[in-house]
């Protein structure tokens, strides 16, 4: 499938299988993703897709909004004994995503053949699996579709896919130093710029707000 990005910024981006949309919000910008209407009305059109949320560090809360787009063919793709990962964000394996970070990450989609390893990166301090398709074994543990872990700084980790095969993104990166909260669509280290985002979202003021 593919859908339209739209942002504040006056970004009118289509993105396409394999494709990647970047943006950050940082300050405040507002953004909707929408399938086209001719999509809406295509028999047995279907649309696969994960929006992934990174936290800014502290320093870099309040930098000014930016969007990227990168082709599939700009990803890094890695082949290994039945294993094929794509690196959509970050640093893994020696490679490197074009796509502009703000921090230590690394984020990859991973399609494993049936019984196939895959080990995941040890140079960065946090590290996690999302099972999307089929099942996975960790240390004799079984993981299907909809399961994620989280592991342990340091430990060797690699994981192997069931007899169906698997389908997975495996994430990570730099640890943040600050806690972070939540309220809606707004994310900060500090609850008071929460409460700040909200009333000037209330005030709905979309030329001279922060939402501009």
């Amino acid at each position: 499938g593919q859908f339209e990005h739209r942002d504040s910024l006056g970004t009118q981006q289509m993105i396409e299988p394999g494709e990647v949309n970047w943006m950050v919000a940082g300050k405040g910008v507002t953004h909707s993703e929408r399938t086209t209407p001719e999509d809406r009305v295509r028999p047995g059109q279907k649309l696969f897709g994960i929006q992934t949320w990174i936290a800014l560090p502290e320093n870099r809360e309040e930098m000014a909004p930016e969007f990227e787009h990168h082709k599939k063919g700009a990803l890094p793709m890695l082949s290994d004994g039945g294993a094929e990962a794509r690196l959509i964000l970050g640093s893994a394996y020696g490679e490197s995503s074009p796509v502009t970070m703000q921090s230590e990450t690394f984020y990859l989609d991973v399609v494993l053949q049936p019984g196939a390893p895959f080990p995941l990166p040890d140079n960065h301090e946090d590290r996690g699996i999302y099972v999307t398709e089929g099942e996975i074994e960790v240390a004799g543990q079984t993981f299907e579709a909809g399961r994620m872990m989280v592991f342990r700084p340091g430990d060797r980790i690699s994981v192997k896919a069931g007899p169906r095969g698997a389908r997975l993104m495996a994430l990570g990166g730099a640890t943040l130093n600050e806690p972070r909260y939540i309220w809606w669509n707004f994310v900060s280290s500090s609850k008071d710029r929460i409460e700040e985002a909200k009333e000037a979202w209330k005030r709905a003021d979309w030329q001279k707000g922060p939402f501009t």
